[in-house]
C-alpha cells in the first residue's frame, strides 16, 4: 500500500472588502520567500480602507519574517490611521507564535473573522 503523504495547501492571497474594511485572506505558509507579497498584498489595501483584517485562519506556518511583514503593514497603516486586525484562532498553533513574541496585543490579534469586523 502507498505511503499517503499531507501536503499543505499552496500558498495563496485573496483581497476582498466588506463594508469599510479590506479582508486580506492568505492560505498555506509564510516565509521569506513569500512574506514581501504578503506585505505588498496589504500595503495595496490602503486606498479607501478603513481597517485592514489580514485572515490568519488558513496560515499553517509563519516564521519571522512573517511576523515583520505584519509588523512593518501595521505600522504603515497607522500612518494612514487606518485600523489594522489579525485574525489567528486560539486552537491553532501560529497563534502560539504571536503569543510567544508578544505581538498578540500590538497587531490586534482575535480569533475569528467576526471578531475583526465588529470591533
Amino acid at each position: 500500500m502507498p505511503e499517503s503523504t499531507v501536503t499543505d495547501p499552496p500558498f495563496e492571497v485573496r483581497t476582498s472588502r466588506v463594508g469599510g474594511a479590506t479582508i486580506v485572506t492568505i492560505v498555506g505558509e509564510i516565509d521569506m520567500a513569500n512574506a514581501p507579497e504578503v506585505k505588498g498584498a496589504i500595503d495595496a489595501t490602503r486606498d479607501g480602507a478603513e481597517r485592514v483584517v489580514v485572515d490568519l485562519s488558513a496560515v499553517t506556518f509563519l516564521d519571522s519574517s512573517a511576523l515583520n511583514a505584519l509588523v512593518h503593514s501595521q505600522r504603515d497603516l497607522a500612518e494612514h490611521e487606518i485600523s489594522f486586525r489579525v485574525v489567528s484562532p486560539a486552537d491553532q498553533s501560529v497563534r502560539k507564535v504571536f503569543e510567544i513574541t508578544h505581538l498578540t496585543e500590538p497587531l490586534s490579534v482575535v480569533d475569528s473573522l467576526d471578531d475583526a469586523l465588529a470591533q
